[in-house]
């Protein structure tokens, strides 16, 4: 197996670049100065992330086709928590010149597939040589005339219901630094999250008022969202789902585990919930995010101070 400073720069992305086919918003993909992406809409929603191995994943706990699925799935829920539909991801990649080609080939597998999953396709990006594996990721999208889902819209009254599962990775992560792979379901889920990408659509027929995907824990989030919009949110934790696979720390990680990427939203008084959406709690005057009425903490990712 050849490495990828035996193959050179310009032969690995030629070979990475054959991966990633094209969807039809990329009007010029990758093998030029830049790419060229269609944007209907006139604008372009942007959102970008870093994932540096050993902080954000770990080679011992995860493939190349699996770290490929999770960087691509982390940014495209941004993309989807605005209101838009993804088109198209960058890729920045460093790679330590022993690093085999084939790793690199299927991490590029699993970014192609994660954005077959939402209707994006990889458009371009950069490849450099560096001390350890990093990755930076940019998407793109595209809102379709509508104006954008923000955190600053829930407003007193409204509720607030998720769409997707919440805690799993957490427990998965757990489980791992245990040294046990098994229930697979939450390693697996943790490798590879598995946003419900077609909650945006949802949300914004069914009027939501704000959103956002959960990527740093449900109650740290929510708290983003009670501060853009000047408001309280209360949850009700015999209404958060908390299957039994969790264990005994379920409400614990359904509530601060992030990077399962649900979608959390608040809807108007009197709108109809989309159905596959679970109603957790309720907006109020005030401000903060509270469990059953009180504070609920520490709890949820900071990059400095975790």
């Amino acid at each position: 197996m050849r490495t990828v400073g035996e193959m050179g720069e310009f032969e690995l992305i030629a070979r990475l670049t054959r991966r990633l086919p094209q969807g039809p918003a990329i009007e010029l993909g990758p093998g030029d100065d830049a790419a060229v992406v269609a944007a209907p809409d006139g604008r372009v929603v942007a959102t970008t992330d870093l994932l540096v191995e050993g902080r954000h994943f770990r080679r011992d706990w995860s493939g190349p086709y699996d770290i490929g699925r999770k960087a691509a799935a982390q940014n495209l829920a941004d993309v989807v928590a605005m209101g838009a539909r993804p088109t198209a991801l960058l890729i920045g990649l460093a790679l330590p010149p022993a690093t085999p080609a084939g790793w690199a080939e299927r991490l590029y597998d699993g970014l192609a597939d994660e954005c077959e999953r939402a209707g994006a396709s990889v458009a371009g990006g950069d490849v450099v040589g560096a001390a350890e594996i990093t990755l930076a990721v940019t998407a793109l999208g595209d809102l379709g005339g509508a104006a954008p889902l923000t955190r600053s819209g829930a407003r007193p009254g409204d509720a607030v219901a998720v769409r997707g599962r919440l805690g799993f990775s957490s427990a998965g992560l757990a489980l791992l630094a245990g040294g046990r792979d098994a229930p697979e379901e939450l390693t697996e889920a943790h490798r590879r999250p598995e946003p419900p990408y077609e909650a945006g659509a949802e949300a914004r027929a069914a009027g939501a008022t704000a959103l956002m995907d959960v990527s740093d824990g449900l109650l740290q989030d929510l708290g983003h969202i009670a501060r853009a919009s000047g408001v309280r949110i209360d949850v009700t934790s015999a209404a958060v789902p908390v299957p039994g696979v969790l264990g005994p720390d379920g409400l614990r990680h359904a509530l601060t585990g992030g990077e399962d990427h649900p979608f959390v939203g608040t809807f108007p008084p009197g709108a109809p919930v989309p159905a596959g959406w679970t109603v957790l709690g309720a907006v109020t005057e005030g401000d903060g995010v509270t469990v059953d009425g009180r504070p609920y903490g520490p709890g949820g990712w900071d990059h400095f101070r975790s």
